[in-house]
């Protein structure tokens, strides 16, 4: 819907540890990919004629719309708008920016608010799966400030728990797309998993570091990110995912020990930038990683006992807590707790 010819209604969030542009499916151009690096300011690597924030994290945008399908209310695709090149990739979930996606639809009018608090079950288009969040909504409006804290971003706000289950092999087809705990590739020992993220995780130190690095020391060292392209390149086609040399998929994260007390530390490529956090559905693919009998993260996890196990994935500004719940030694549903935040309602121009 505009009120003019190029000003598109938008609302721009902070869902997670991530930032983007969140639209209804019916208000967006023909050409929207188009549109969305005009929006976004792509390709440039500041992006200056955009509202992208030069960083793969707040380079994002959800579309949004009523649901058919029964029991779930709206249907939700992410949309990855890579930063210094010309693509729109829907190759991959975001768990961050499903933060926003409940409030969104509440505000758009999708979703009655049902009391204090309204659950709105999401069908992510982009993996086949559905999340369930919770909205704090007292007063009869969605509430965004409250008490809740997440690694990564300065601050309170409300809570927004969310609640995933039969993500497994949601992008490859399975779980472990090969069929192994343990992959080797470039002499290198890889988990090749997909619990609702694609990820190749890899011991740190058999990288030749620490795991605890600062991200942008990283990023600086050209012969690991060399190393790390080469290894996810030939793991794409092994993981069902083809050609994978523009995909933002797999992520490549490397776990060492926890310092601070979780369950295992992580530092991930997404895939060429290290991200100073970790993306909702990599900490579950990760969590899960430690959970299998074997492999680089079950050899280097603390694990709590019982079957529903809270596992602290550390990660460079913090930790993210996974709840996993298992079933038959299978991990059966995950849940995050996540907070987000309405920036602006307005209109948006491409021209």
């Amino acid at each position: 819907m505009a009120d003019d010819e190029s000003g598109v209604r938008c609302m721009w969030m902070r869902g997670g540890t991530s930032k983007g542009g969140y639209f209804l499916a019916e208000d967006l151009p023909a050409d929207r990919d188009a549109f969305l690096l005009r929006v976004m300011g792509s390709p440039d690597r500041r992006q200056i004629d955009g509202l992208g924030g030069a960083d793969p994290l707040t380079s994002k945008v959800a579309v949004i719309k009523a649901s058919e399908r029964p029991g779930v209310d709206v249907d939700y695709l992410f949309l990855q708008v890579f930063v210094d090149q010309p693509i729109v990739t829907d190759a991959q979930n975001c768990g961050n920016i499903l933060a926003g996606v409940g409030p969104f639809a509440i505000e758009r009018g999708l979703v009655a608010i049902k009391g204090d608090r309204t659950e709105v079950s999401i069908f992510m288009e982009n993996t086949g799966q559905i999340a369930r969040a919770t909205v704090e909504t007292s007063g009869g409006r969605v509430r965004y400030s409250g008490d809740a804290r997440i690694d990564g971003v300065p601050g309170t706000a409300s809570p927004i728990p969310i609640v995933f289950a039969d993500t497994a092999g949601s992008s490859c087809g399975a779980l472990l797309p090969t069929g192994h705990a343990v992959d080797v590739i470039d002499g290198m020992a890889c988990t090749l998993i997909d619990n609702g993220m694609p990820c190749v995780v890899m011991r740190a130190d058999a990288l030749g570091i620490t795991g605890r690095e600062d991200p942008k020391a990283l990023e600086a060292d050209d012969g690991l990110r060399a190393r790390l392209e080469a290894i996810r390149l030939k793991a794409g086609p092994m993981m069902n995912l083809g050609d994978v040399s523009k995909s933002s998929v797999p992520k490549m994260t490397m776990v060492s020990a926890a310092s601070a007390g979780g369950a295992i530390s992580t530092r991930t490529f997404i895939p060429h930038k290290c991200h100073d956090a970790i993306g909702v559905l990599g900490a579950v693919s990760v969590a899960t990683a430690c959970l299998l009998g074997e492999g680089p993260a079950a050899e280097l996890a603390s694990l709590p006992d019982g079957e529903e196990k809270l596992l602290s994935i550390e990660h460079p500004t913090g930790e993210m807590s996974v709840i996993a719940t298992l079933k038959d030694g299978r991990v059966e549903r995950a849940a995050v707790l996540r907070t987000a935040r309405k920036l602006f309602d307005g209109q948006v121009f491409a021209d």
